[in-house]
């Protein structure tokens, strides 16, 4: 099969091997492909390979030898799914490639919020600590995570492992999930609940209209003056706005962020220049186990449907 992957740098920039899915076809590796370019490198696949290239109805309309598109992501809301339907072209996704990575990267940016090991380390190299009369110092409020209360809205393969870290660490663990189930060592709560008791909330609940801006203005009102947020899940979580306007004016300590509502951001985003905020570059997904695994299984997923057997679809 004509097998054209569209936007493979992300995945792979340099440092995976494509043998998994080479071996299945004629491959063509692109590392971006934007505007008419999309139309140009796709007409001959039978496959397309997927990350974030928007593949709408009117492309998918001019693509007569498609019959597949494999996302290489868990999310695929750059898929016009009727529009695959409508055309017999079979869509799949990958789930749970990513778990480990994720939740490191959370209590990343956690860990940076209450510890601010990088300020103090540029601190160090600025000269301050030779220049210091005391045998330390600190520019930040230090925090400690033990006794403090960890709340999760969704409780997936994502946040059952920050769960499980927050618990080394020695925090109570309670979450939110739209249908919940008793679980071991985690006290589930209502909404109100999760913004009133934590001292840290983290996101990872799917997008959909009931999550969309599930923070915003009054629920970062119900949240402690000395709590945190950390979003590693969807930027639309949260109304940007409403939470730089919190950061500025202390309704909350602070934020980590791995996700934002548009990405690569707008340059007038308001938490670009908010105080105690984190931002990281949607990294979270993108360790190299993470990646490898990502690889393997979007492989993995094409050789089932070549087979007639395809699994994890979502068209």
């Amino acid at each position: 099969m004509n097998i054209t992957i569209l936007d493979g740098y992300t995945l792979n920039p340099g440092d995976q091997d494509w043998a998994p899915i080479l071996k299945l076809g004629n491959v063509s590796i692109f590392d971006r492909s934007q505007g008419d370019e999309i139309l140009e490198r796709a007409k001959d696949a039978e496959v397309l390979l997927v990350n974030k290239v928007v593949l709408s109805e009117s492309t998918l309309s001019q693509l007569p030898k498609l019959k597949y598109i494999g996302v290489m992501a868990t999310g695929f809301n750059n898929i016009d799914i009727a529009a695959a339907q409508k055309n017999n072209v079979t869509v799949t996704n990958v789930k749970a490639y990513g778990p480990a990575s994720v939740a490191q990267q959370t209590f990343a940016l956690l860990l940076s919020l209450v510890n601010r090991a990088e300020t103090h380390s540029q601190s160090v190299f600025a000269g301050d600590w030779a220049a210091s009369q005391d045998f330390c110092y600190w520019k930040t409020p230090l925090t400690e995570l033990a006794g403090k209360t960890m709340g999760l809205i969704g409780l997936g393969d994502i946040g059952s492992q920050v769960a499980q870290i927050a618990q080394a660490f020695g925090m109570k663990v309670i979450a939110y999930r739209k249908h919940p189930a008793e679980t071991k060592g985690i006290e589930m709560v209502t909404l109100d609940d999760i913004f009133t008791k934590s001292d840290v909330i983290s996101l990872h609940c799917p997008l959909t209209d009931d999550t969309r801006e599930i923070i915003n203005k009054h629920s970062l009102s119900q949240m402690k003056p000395t709590a945190f947020l950390l979003n590693t899940g969807r930027g639309p979580l949260v109304n940007e706005v409403d939470l730089a306007n919190a950061l500025k004016e202390g309704t909350i300590a602070g934020a980590g962020l791995d996700v934002l509502s548009t990405e690569p951001p707008k340059s007038d985003n308001p938490l670009v220049s908010a105080p105690n905020c984190v931002i990281t570059p949607h990294v979270a997904w993108a360790t190299f186990e993470s990646r490898k695994r990502l690889l393997q299984m979007v492989a993995d997923n094409l050789k089932e449907f070549m087979e007639g057997k395809p699994m994890n679809v979502v068209s």
